[in-house]
């Protein structure tokens, strides 16, 4: 049986030319017959040459492509792409790693596989479908985990129900498709161990994306004192104290991240007194305290997740990144984050900038961060780079 048929508008071919991963609706002439939310669609120029097939949506996103070859999207093309993704794990010596059992697997576009985010939790495969065609293959992409994985995941818990658009007749639930597990666990990060639950915790229950961050922060933080804000679990403070760091304190709004935070310092240093979790607005956090540090962690969600918020985003980068400037002691750090998508790393840079020139200090950048090798960037869908991050020594 045929996929339906995507027909474009005069000239709308070219950025599937250029392997663009995603068609908008807006240059769509036709669609013979009408498909379903998620079916699977063949896309065809205005002279009917073939182009590309993906997943049909009913959003500004009508089409995301899954190849630019005609091959039928079954078991085996989804097999394929899972064994790719696992292969650049193994590239990257993330699997099999003793000292880190927890990585981002699939990355969506950077995966060719638009629309999926599958993490690996040591022995849970913890995934998120962002478009209704791979929430109707969400089955089946979890038997090619199992099998090209090979019995090292037990279960594959699916967590859909807070990213699935334009649901429609699907009422996704949080639940395990394949196998069962806790609702949460340890795993384990560069030898730091950490509690995560895929059920209740943000995302599919940790910041995987932040790894090296983390990771680099330790290296600078012996003898230090640091201040984590946005802290969640916890995650940057672990690794400063890690660095023999003088003292952390760790801030975030919500009491039981702090709960959580508490927990992951005492299972990874059992009776460490140098750490302070801290319920609270990190704005307000950085007006009221009467303190400097010698290292601050600025981490906040993302303030703009669509365009018409980006001028407000930006404004809130710049009085952020300021009263953190503010209470950093001379020669010290500063590790300031955007994980907004559409706050590009020049527009984030120059809201930096304007905080430092107002703040009137000495500022010089000693790093650019962004997300690790496990979370790929297709090349030709630079959306996909969605972490910046700068490591600034202010004097």
């Amino acid at each position: 049986m045929e996929n339906p048929k995507v027909i474009l508008k005069p000239e709308k071919e070219q950025s599937l030319l250029r392997y663009h991963p995603w068609i908008f609706s807006g240059s769509i002439k036709q669609v013979l017959p009408l498909p379903e939310e998620g079916q699977v669609v063949d896309v065809f120029d205005a002279n009917g040459k073939f182009l590309a097939t993906g997943h049909f949506a009913g959003g500004s996103i009508a089409v995301r492509i899954l190849s630019f070859q005609r091959e039928s999207i079954d078991d085996t093309f989804w097999l394929k792409r899972i064994i790719n993704a696992i292969n650049l794990r193994k590239v990257l010596g993330l699997f099999p790693n003793p000292q880190t059992n927890t990585f981002r697997l699939v990355h969506g576009e950077g995966d060719n596989l638009p629309g999926l985010i599958v993490d690996i939790y040591n022995n849970v495969a913890v995934m998120q479908c962002h478009s209704v065609g791979m929430y109707r293959s969400r089955h089946t992409i979890a038997n090619a985990i199992i099998n090209a994985l090979n019995g090292t995941i037990d279960a594959i818990y699916d967590k859909s129900s807070g990213t699935l658009p334009l649901r429609g007749k699907y009422q996704p639930k949080d639940e395990f498709i394949v196998g069962s597990a806790n609702e949460s666990g340890v795993c384990m990060e560069y030898g730091n161990r950490f509690k995560v639950s895929w059920e209740s915790g943000q995302k599919t229950g940790f910041f995987i994306d932040q790894r090296e961050n983390r990771y680099l922060l330790e290296k600078y933080s012996a003898g230090k004192s640091v201040l984590n804000t946005f802290g969640y679990t916890g995650g940057f403070s672990v690794y400063a104290l890690r660095g023999n760091s003088k003292e952390v304190v760790t801030v975030d709004s919500s009491a039981s991240a702090i709960e959580l935070a508490n927990q992951n310092v005492e299972l990874n240093f059992n009776g460490m007194s140098n750490h302070t979790g801290i319920v609270m607005d990190t704005f307000e956090y950085l007006r009221t305290c009467n303190r400097n540090f010698d290292i601050i962690v600025l981490d906040p969600p993302a303030f703009a997740k669509h365009n018409d918020a980006l001028k407000n985003a930006l404004q809130a980068y710049k009085r952020l990144n300021l009263a953190a400037l503010k209470k950093l002691n001379p020669g010290g750090l500063l590790f300031t984050f955007s994980c907004s998508q559409v706050v590009d790393k020049i527009n984030f840079r120059n809201a930096v900038f304007s905080a430092c020139a107002i703040s009137g200090r000495s500022v010089s950048i000693i790093h650019q961060l962004n997300q690790p090798a496990d979370h790929p960037v297709n090349i030709y869908h630079p959306e996909g780079e969605y972490l910046k991050g700068l490591v600034l020594k202010v004097l």
